[in-house]
């Protein structure tokens, strides 16, 4: 299932060895994720997962945490080059947030949608145009790699074992073969990776 045009769901997620989008502490606990996500590698990596993409899919969470921050560096004429071009595009883009609690949207170019992901993702579909980029937000991916919706999948994988915590994969997910398009190593072991969905 390829969409309406050429229209890809796309998804970005900081990963440990062991599967962890966040440390056992809860979904707050980031701080082995930390030493890595300036790097050069990271950041060349931030730079690619928004290229070609037209809409930001995200969760209530992790919306409110991106713009509670990102919008400050789009304005810090001090900040890398890199995270500003990411942030600006955060501000700029359409941006769909799903939610069960909001009921207005808190920020510009913002929607909220009470539905789930997979009938949120066939609406942007027929939409058309450019890229879905479903961002940094594991509960609207895993449902999506449930419903076998995400067509590329942009990893950031850390040399840390959390020992617990959420993981991206879990048991039950349908049978899938992915091809590796692209993988970077940076200095402190993280590796940057991207698969597409072969169908």
């Amino acid at each position: 299932m390829t969409g309406t045009a050429d229209r890809r769901v796309t998804a970005n997620l900081a990963l440990t060895l062991d599967g962890r989008f966040h440390g056992p502490g809860g979904p707050s606990d980031f701080g082995m994720f930390v030493p890595y996500v300036t790097s050069e590698v990271a950041r060349e990596h931030l730079t690619r997962i928004h290229q070609g993409a037209t809409t930001a899919l995200l969760g209530r969470v992790n919306a409110e945490g991106f713009m509670g921050f990102w919008p400050a560096v789009a304005g810090d004429a001090d900040a890398d080059p890199r995270d500003r071009g990411y942030a600006e595009w955060l501000v700029d883009t359409e941006k769909v947030v799903l939610s069960t609690t909001l009921t207005e949207a808190p920020w510009e170019r913002t929607r909220v949608v009470n539905a789930p992901a997979a009938d949120v993702v066939a609406e942007l579909r027929a939409e058309g145009g450019g890229d879905v980029l479903v961002n940094s937000s594991p509960s609207v991916i895993k449902p999506l790699l449930a419903a076998d919706l995400v067509d590329r999948l942009y990893l950031m994988i850390l040399p840390e074992i959390a020992g617990g915590g959420g993981r991206l994969f879990d048991d039950g997910l349908p049978s899938t073969r992915w091809a590796l398009s692209r993988q970077e190593t940076g200095e402190l072991g993280e590796m940057a990776v991207v698969y597409d969905r072969v169908r």
